[in-house]
């Protein structure tokens, strides 16, 4: 991982580069056709859910195959065993930075601004109930940051000066790194024309077809490395208000989804107002957060 377990970083680059982790071997042939075989595919599946929880079913071979091997071919490894091989047995900080480059072509990071846009209705409900407190609203996979920036464009329209903190995290740091320049196409889904004037600034010249995020709402979200199943939740800080948890556990199987509903739980105040994503289901996990409305959930 690019962070030490149980930390909660902010790199000097999000998006650090490890060494090549077979830095000796001659460069791969282009043209090269890798091998992914049943028992590397198997061995893959368990260094990544060991890593990140994710769990892999037997149809994501060839999604495995077309990110990791240009992977491969940026290290220099022959075949995928050689890689993993590699990856296990190497030490030091630049082994360290070859597993977050690992992590980071297996997670998935698809996304729009007000995706759902029924939870930044609630969002906004949920401000206006709270408007007398000091709140903390966590977006707990923060991709490349189109929904961070919308809980922020809501967070400013409805209590516009308030006292939020916004804390944004995700186990990919190439993702974050985007999230943190805060620059889309001028095409990006999901904004009006009216929050495009308000919140944006249009790219001129050859950053003509971009938008960036305009600096007084860029200075909202904290954006931060971390690890879902990391054994120390307590560098996330006081309790949270809100937390935007949103398409992260269908990737995860039964057990691992009971374990981080369980931290979440622990990482939010009595009331607080959990957001999930549309095809995800916590009824069996009454004990910790009741249904309050579409996909959104109260903690108990």
């Amino acid at each position: 991982m690019g962070h030490t377990a149980g930390t909660l970083t902010k790199p000097a680059s999000l998006a650090p580069t490890g060494p090549d982790v077979n830095a000796n071997a001659a460069p791969i042939p282009p043209d090269t056709q890798y091998q992914l075989t049943p028992a590397e595919f198997d061995r893959i599946r368990r260094l990544i859910y060991a890593r990140a929880g994710i769990s892999l079913h037997e149809g994501k071979q060839a999604m495995v195959y077309s990110r990791l091997t240009r992977r491969l071919r940026e290290t220099r490894h022959p075949t995928f065993s050689s890689y993993l091989d590699g990856l296990e047995s190497a030490t030091g900080p630049g082994a360290e930075s070859e597993w977050q480059e690992f992590v980071n072509c297996l997670t998935t990071n698809l996304t729009s601004f007000f995706r759902e846009s029924h939870h930044f209705d609630m969002l906004r409900d949920e401000l206006l109930a709270r408007r007398n407190q000091r709140l903390r609203i966590w977006c707990n996979a923060a991709s490349t940051g189109e929904e961070p920036y919308s809980i922020a464009m809501t967070v400013n329209e409805t209590l516009p000066g308030a006292a939020v903190h916004l804390l944004c995290t995700d186990i990919d740091t190439k993702v974050l790194d985007k999230a943190q320049r805060g620059v889309y196409g001028a095409d990006a889904r999901g904004l009006t024309p009216e929050r495009l004037r308000r919140h944006f600034l249009k790219g001129t010249g050859r950053n003509e077809g971009s938008i960036r995020v305009k600096p007084d709402l860029a200075r909202m979200p904290e954006f931060r490395v971390f690890n879902l199943m990391s054994p120390n939740w307590a560098v996330l800080g006081e309790p949270f208000d809100l937390v935007f948890c949103r398409n992260v556990m269908i990737y995860f199987d039964d057990p691992t989804q009971r374990k981080v509903l369980e931290r979440i739980h622990g990482a939010m105040r009595k009331g607080g107002v959990l957001f999930v994503g549309h095809s995800e289901n916590f009824t069996d996990a009454r004990d910790l957060f009741q249904l309050r409305g579409k996909t959104v959930y109260e903690r108990v």
